[in-house]
């Protein structure tokens, strides 16, 4: 069976004609693409980014005086890439933000697609993320997973304000589409019981001891995953660093987020310098060689999407740098 486009591509006497023609029928040529599809390594379209705790816990406290939580979903900041256009993934499949929640406020529970992690940088035993009913405590340097489709809010009993860290995958679901939010139907949902021991929970006590039981990675430097449990789109590792130790890392298709729970030290990511301090936040997206360097003994908690790019087969190295 023959079929007769309605457009006269032979009266085309060139490409620039035939191009246009293609327009019409809203098709795209694949020989002289604008912009490649493919290419030799990967771009590095988000940039490395810092961002100071001192700023944002400034920041939030007036907004403890300006936002309520009738008014927003959550009071937060939100740690957006410094890039042309983006007002929200910090790199690209991932976000950090900063939240408080008041003493004695009550963040009303929803559930999501995406998958969640806090890390708790001024927290209180009778400060409690609950999820699906269980409170967990709020500690200073504990992390906290919230798995994707779990009821979750927040209910700070305590005299103080918090103050942590949200990592979530928001800009990985926004990109291919699988986006559902839902609030819980009686708003905050009810404690059932107080669990120290949830499995939600990474108590900072706890996980900082085997960490330092473990052996170094490289001289200065030991890793250790936290989990189970684990989220299959992002990981987390602690990671201490001996006084004044490097920690080189070479370029991977990974994308990184970094929070230093304790000390002080200084990252280099090609060309750019960040001195961070307890409860700052850096950005090192895919394929940026970058190296830490301790002033005094710190520890930082190190989140990235290889979770991920393992289960696509996308993890790769350069075979020319060390990591």
């Amino acid at each position: 069976m023959t079929h007769t486009s309605t457009i006269d591509f032979d009266a085309a006497q060139n490409l620039y004609e035939l191009h246009a023609k293609l327009d019409l029928v809203k098709m795209k040529n694949g020989w002289a693409k604008p912009t490649p599809s493919l290419y030799p390594e990967p771009k590095r379209v988000f940039v490395p980014a810092h961002w100071q705790f001192k700023d944002a816990r400034a920041a939030l406290h007036t907004a403890g005086r300006l936002v309520s939580t009738e008014h927003a979903e959550r009071r937060n900041l939100i740690m957006a890439n410094p890039i042309p256009g983006n007002d929200y993934a910090s790199v690209s499949t991932l976000v950090g933000a900063y939240q408080m929640v008041k003493a004695g406020e009550v963040a009303r529970s929803h559930r999501h697609s995406p998958n969640a992690m806090r890390v708790i940088l001024e927290g209180d035993e009778k400060a409690y993320t609950v999820v699906d009913g269980e409170a967990v405590a709020m500690m200073n340097g504990d992390v906290l997973l919230t798995p994707n489709g779990c009821y979750h809010g927040h209910d700070n009993q305590s005299a103080r304000d918090a103050y942590w860290i949200d990592v979530l995958d928001v800009p990985l679901v926004q990109f291919l589409g699988p986006m559902f939010f839902q609030i819980h139907p009686d708003g905050a949902q009810a404690l059932a019981r107080v669990n120290p021991k949830s499995s939600m929970r990474f108590a900072y006590a706890e996980f900082v001891a085997e960490l330092l039981r473990c052996e170094a990675q490289a001289s200065g430097v030991k890793l250790m995953e936290l989990g189970p449990p684990r989220l299959c789109t992002f990981d987390r590792f602690a990671v201490s660093l001996e006084e004044k130790q490097d920690w080189h890392c070479g370029k991977t298709t990974a994308n990184h987020l970094f929070v230093v729970l304790q000390g002080r030290g200084v990252t280099r990511v090609e060309g750019r310098e960040f001195n961070w301090q307890r409860g700052d936040m850096m950005a090192v997206p895919s394929w940026y060689e970058h190296q830490h360097t301790a002033h005094e003994k710190s520890l930082l908690i190190r989140v990235s999407d290889l979770p991920l790019l393992k289960m696509l087969h996308w993890d790769h190295w350069d075979p020319f740098l060390s990591v």
